[in-house]
């Protein structure tokens, strides 16, 4: 009679089988895109026993892919992925999956993305994320652990998480875009109203020359506040979707950081707010986006000068540790409520009680933070209120790594 106990092979199956049931459950439970790609990058590492797994997404308009979420690899948000040359382009256009146990000598290997970065990409599994009957991106597994290679059990378990992937993607993405009209025709209602209101009272015939003059003003201000809105959105919109493409230039963040405090030292005086850097000598260079870094520090800069009260300080410390750069602004100003923290970060959120100082567009720090991941750093924010408060983000001085497509 043959042995019917199982064997390890099947136990290692079965065991396999019931970690991928329960990721889809985790998948289905939430529609926010980060920790959803996250969860998904970190399950196709797992079951295929990888050093890295990654998500690219097909950008329509631009004909690229883009890394949407990775493990072990910071900054590939700005590297884009032609369809055609590329191992994930191949399965985009052929929809099918594909091993490749040589990734250095297979034609069909995006070389370009090694060259950019200290990872070496040597085998890969990819397989297509189909939603609606659409290949709407790619799941990789990249360099198997050990000696082994990629089995086509492996194909299997990374089709069927694959599957679970695309769709919860693809609801995920929907939700995204329609929270965030949600979110912008709130927060436009309210200049509009303003316009509405006083453009009505410049008609009325008892409303004097001073008094309109006085209006057009209010209208004017109101105006520009929807135009730059509009200008933040568009930005925002880009770099949350991948689409806005970094520059990856050497960068000495010393004159970065400098340059930033010069535009915003008329600001600073005007409210007798002290403006110090920093900044330790001969920090090394950086591979990014001077102009979006610049961008960071403004946004950092500008908001701590703007809740510090007349006297109050703002110092801008910039540090190497190990193989980033620390850089902190740090104010003395009333400091942040420690239930408002967890929300800093999030789209048009102002601190309660601030709205009168806070006539910005509420995008300004979700935009850094955006800026900063893109460049595989981590942005935060530590504070006592009354006591000032401290934004800190990280920078690797190392090339933003990058591999498997």
């Amino acid at each position: 009679m043959a042995d019917r106990r199982p064997t390890r092979h099947n136990g290692n199956r079965i065991a396999q089988l019931e970690r991928l049931i329960k990721i889809a459950r985790s998948l289905n439970s939430t529609l926010s895109l980060r920790p959803l790609l996250q969860r998904i990058v970190t399950a196709a590492q797992e079951i295929a026993d990888t050093e890295e797994g990654s998500i690219l997404l097909v950008d329509r308009k631009s004909g690229h892919l883009y890394f949407e979420a990775a493990t072990n690899l910071p900054g590939v948000h700005s590297i884009l992925v032609p369809l055609e040359s590329s191992v994930a382009g191949w399965v985009v256009r052929t929809g099918e999956s594909l091993i490749v146990p040589d990734a250095q000598s297979d034609p069909r290997s995006y070389h370009k993305a090694d060259e950019q970065s200290t990872f070496t990409t040597r085998s890969i599994l990819a397989v297509p994320l189909i939603a609606r009957d659409k290949v709407i991106g790619v799941l990789e597994a990249v360099n198997k652990r050990g000696e082994g290679e990629f089995t086509e059990e492996d194909v299997e378990l990374l089709t069927v998480l694959g599957n679970q992937a695309a769709i919860a993607i693809q609801n995920a993405l929907l939700f995204q875009q329609s929270d965030l009209i949600a979110e912008i025709v709130h927060e436009v209602r309210t200049p509009l109203t303003s316009i509405i209101a006083y453009t009505d009272l410049m008609q009325r015939p008892n409303t004097t020359l001073l008094q309109s003059t006085q209006f057009a003003r209010i209208v004017q201000r109101e105006a520009e506040r929807i135009n730059k809105m509009a200008n933040n959105f568009l930005d925002l919109a880009r770099l949350e979707s991948g689409r806005a493409t970094l520059d990856r230039d050497p960068i000495d963040i010393s004159t970065v950081i400098l340059m930033s405090t010069n535009v915003l030292r008329p600001q600073a005086d005007a409210k007798q707010v002290a403006l110090v850097a920093d900044i330790e000598p001969n920090l090394p260079s950086i591979l990014g986006d001077a102009q979006r870094l610049h961008q960071v520090m403004l946004n950092l800069l500008s908001n701590a000068i703007k809740y510090c009260r007349e006297g109050d300080r703002t110092t801008v410390i910039a540090r190497r540790e190990s193989e980033h750069l620390r850089i902190s602004i740090a104010d003395t100003g009333p400091g942040i409520p420690a239930e408002a923290l967890p929300n800093i970060f999030g789209r048009f959120y102002r601190v309660p009680g601030t709205e009168e100082r806070a006539l910005g567009t509420g995008l300004g720090l979700t935009i850094a933070r955006q800026i900063v991941e893109a460049h595989g750093g981590e942005i935060s924010v530590s504070s006592e209120e009354g006591h000032g408060a401290t934004f800190t983000f990280t920078l690797p001085i190392a090339p933003p790594e990058s591999g498997g497509a």
